[in-house]
């Protein structure tokens, strides 16, 4: 697996580019600068055939439309509760502002468990909701593209359309429990691994050692 790790838009939203042995690429969470994004498939020749959005905030889907004019026939997947927030701008983040024309239609709605495969490589979709409804995180081989439910040490917000914090205990719960390791990729800041997160983020733990009560 190849992958590019970008940070685009104003909030720094982490853009990763999966790349196969065929060079055909997989796009996740392309929230921003689709120019950047555009130039870095082009300097390597790599043609992106999915874009994977771990969920449905503008600032991880802002650059689809764009991309989709340069390559027509790529296709876009999110979680299927999530869907609606791509046809609707005061669910996508109302505070952004979003123009009309900043929405547009998914290609395949991801149900839990659900599997993507691109030549060697085969993404798995958990459904993740806390975040937001519908959010997933994606699992290919040992690395887990988290998007904003799980970061270094911390969570994402639980207070914007869509979230429940409720919901996101039962989450953390689901993912501290997932066998093996993960190398985890966030929506936002640095990278870290499921097991550090476990031992380490205070969310996590305090959802583990809750489960009882809830």
């Amino acid at each position: 697996m190849d992958m590019i790790w970008l940070k685009v838009g104003a909030l720094e939203t982490n853009c990763y580019i999966v790349c196969t042995a065929q060079k055909h690429a997989v796009i996740i969470d392309p929230g921003a600068n689709a120019p950047l994004i555009l130039q870095q498939l082009q300097q390597r020749d790599w043609t992106p055939v999915w874009i994977l959005l771990t969920h449905g905030h503008h600032d991880h889907t802002g650059a689809v439309r764009e991309l989709k004019t340069h390559y027509p026939e790529i296709q876009v997947a999110i979680g299927a509760l999530d869907a609606e927030m791509l046809h609707d701008v005061n669910k996508a983040l109302p505070f952004t502002h979003l123009p009309e024309n900043a929405m547009f239609v998914e290609d395949r709605q991801l149900q839990d468990g659900d599997t993507l495969s691109v030549d060697e490589l085969t993404f798995r979709a958990i459904h993740t909701p806390g975040h937001t409804k519908g959010g997933v995180c994606l699992i290919c081989e040992d690395v887990m593209f988290a998007g904003d439910t799980l970061f270094a040490g911390e969570i994402g917000r639980c207070d914007l359309y869509g979230g429940d914090y409720q919901q996101m205990k039962k989450t953390l719960r689901r993912l501290a429990a997932l066998p093996g390791e993960y190398h985890v990729f966030s929506g936002h800041g640095e990278d870290t691994t499921l097991d550090r997160e476990r031992r380490t983020n205070y969310y996590m733990r305090s959802a583990v050692a809750d489960a009882d009560l809830d």
